[in-house]
């Protein structure tokens, strides 16, 4: 009988080890997914008695290796001090820069087994994009547990688009300078390295200018704001709305960025979409006005005046005092939706046609941004713009970011210029993300998360060579109907997180199914960081 209860006893324990072995090993779970990675047998218990050691004593290196320490201390109470060191020890997390290994500029090497954590590359932002992927295998609840299993893996990784873009609208609705830091810090997470932000608008002009004060004392507020949808209402809220930037606020979101990579694209929006910067300044416009500004949604007829030179004079300034807060290769100057109403009839742009030969107003557009390109190109710029910019002729060396479809990507690739795909249908992230009726009120149209991660921003239209020419990819919020900082979270998440991995991850990996599994994962990083994320497609009960 005892014989029988031995075997018994060993068999439970047997059935019992077998069943916690596999939790003993978390799951690989990484969003964007890596180029490689090989699961390798074991675990690292991180624990008090680790170090985190770096090969270089440079404050960028300390900087990189502080997101995994107060990521160790926030989530599980695990407090880590940084020191130097030229070689890995036993329990550490080694991270190593080395430019001679063959890495490029974003990727980077990740070891992880029984004896620690080695992270290496070529470049700091592939350190930095590598700690991404540390934390991810780590639990993704907070847990003062005060040690933490990893799974042994390698992954070899590299983004396959260098434009891995997120796009934020404060011209509708302003977002404060606290939640633009959190949009960066998620931007981050997740592996993106461009940030777009439309700093002008028809409702509302958000950075300050100097020279021009009145583009934020008059321009940045606007009387009251519609409600409902632009198309079918005509009701207003009757109470005034402003916000803007300091340029000191600039400067502290750009190197909040910088540290996290992220390169910050600033748009000021001409020739259209100008409203905020005419009512302000009413010479600039074609009619002298009287104009105010918006207070609704859609399009308007008054925009620069393209004959005045004393608008380009205006612009110039402005771009004189905004360039030097943005160290970034690229500067957006908008050029999308730009009426040709007022200069069909306006004197001084029927004679600025005359005097250059151009037979339209798509051509004066041209001429416009053509203009606006060789000032930026004297500042060390190079101009980007909404596909219009290819009507009436491209600019010889502007960048086309393709939102109305990938037409406009396509002619600008054929013709030899960097295209950022953008098309309103699978990029917009302003759309409705599942059922209107159950979901707050949008723009419109129908964005689910799978259309998200199946768009491929290369067109089939395009060669091998042509092909090159397409920097990446870019999801837009624009905020019509976004009106606080949790509304632009749940409308940009988790559809950024399916983006990230159509920029970072190769082509053939793409995996819809594996997709979600590893978001899983994700979306209770979501709730121990409070991103208000939409959770239809996680059968999650949503609350608005």
């Amino acid at each position: 009988m005892k014989y029988f209860h031995f075997w018994a006893t060993i068999g439970f324990l047997c059935g019992f080890l077998s069943c916690i072995e596999p939790r003993q090993r978390p799951d690989v779970k990484i969003i964007p997914q890596p180029e490689l990675v090989t699961n390798l047998a074991g675990i690292f218990t991180l624990n008090s008695a680790a170090k985190i050691l770096l090969n270089n004593e440079s404050e960028e290196m300390r900087t990189i290796a502080s997101y995994l320490s107060q990521h160790l201390e926030a989530f599980y109470g695990i407090r880590k001090e940084v020191s130097y060191s030229e070689t890995a020890s036993k329990e550490s997390i080694f991270i190593k820069l080395d430019s001679t290994l063959n890495t490029g500029k974003e990727g980077y090497h990740l070891t992880v087994n029984s004896k620690g954590i080695t992270l290496e590359a070529s470049a700091p932002n592939g350190l930095f994009y590598g700690i991404q992927t540390i934390i991810q295998l780590m639990p993704a609840e907070k847990q003062q547990v005060l040690k933490v299993v990893l799974p042994s893996v390698e992954i070899t990784d590299a983004p396959r688009f260098a434009w891995r873009g997120l796009h934020l609208d404060v011209g509708r609705h302003f977002m404060p300078k606290e939640f633009v830091l959190k949009f960066i810090d998620y931007m981050a997470m997740h592996k993106f390295n461009t940030f777009h932000w439309h700093l002008t608008e028809d409702q509302g002009w958000r950075i300050e200018i100097k020279k021009y004060p009145k583009l934020t004392e008059v321009g940045s507020k606007r009387k009251e704001t519609l409600v409902g949808h632009a198309e079918v209402s005509k009701v207003y809220d009757g109470i005034p709305y402003g916000g803007f930037y300091t340029q000191d606020d600039v400067r502290e979101i750009v190197a909040y960025a910088a540290k996290h990579y992220i390169t910050v694209v600033p748009e000021i929006e001409m020739p259209g979409h100008a409203l905020a910067a005419l009512a302000s300044y009413p010479s600039l416009g074609c009619t002298g006005g009287p104009y105010k500004v918006g207070t609704r949604w859609g399009v308007f007829d008054d925009v620069f005046c393209a004959g005045n030179d004393s608008v380009f004079v205006f612009l110039q300034d402005v771009l004189d005092e905004i360039i030097p807060l943005f160290p970034g290769e690229y500067f957006h100057i908008g050029g999308d939706e730009c009426p040709k109403k007022r200069w069909a009839k306006c004197p001084l742009c029927q004679k600025r046609m005359r005097d250059n030969g151009l037979k339209n107003e798509q051509e004066l557009q041209s001429y416009f941004v053509q203009r606006i390109e060789k000032y930026l190109i004297g500042k060390g710029k190079r101009m980007i713009g909404w596909d219009e910019i290819l009507d009436g002729g491209l600019s010889p060396n502007a960048t086309v970011m393709s939102w109305r479809g990938e037409e406009g990507g396509i002619a600008a690739a054929k013709q030899k210029h960097f295209v950022v795909m953008a098309p309103w249908n699978n990029c917009y992230l302003c759309l409705y993300q599942s059922d209107p009726k159950a979901e707050p009120l949008a723009i419109g149209g129908d964005l689910s998360l799978a259309k998200v991660y199946s768009y491929e921003p290369i067109p089939k239209a395009l060669n091998e060579a042509d092909s090159k020419f397409v920097l990446g990819a870019q999801g837009n919020v624009w905020t019509e109907y976004m009106k606080t900082p949790e509304m632009v979270e749940y409308m940009t998440y988790p559809r950024a997180a399916a983006l990230s991995e159509v920029v970072w991850s190769p082509k053939k990996m793409r995996n819809y199914a594996s997709f979600k599994d590893r978001m899983r994962s994700q979306i209770k990083r979501y709730d121990a960081y409070g991103i208000n994320y939409c959770k239809a497609e996680f059968q999650v009960a949503v609350k608005h």
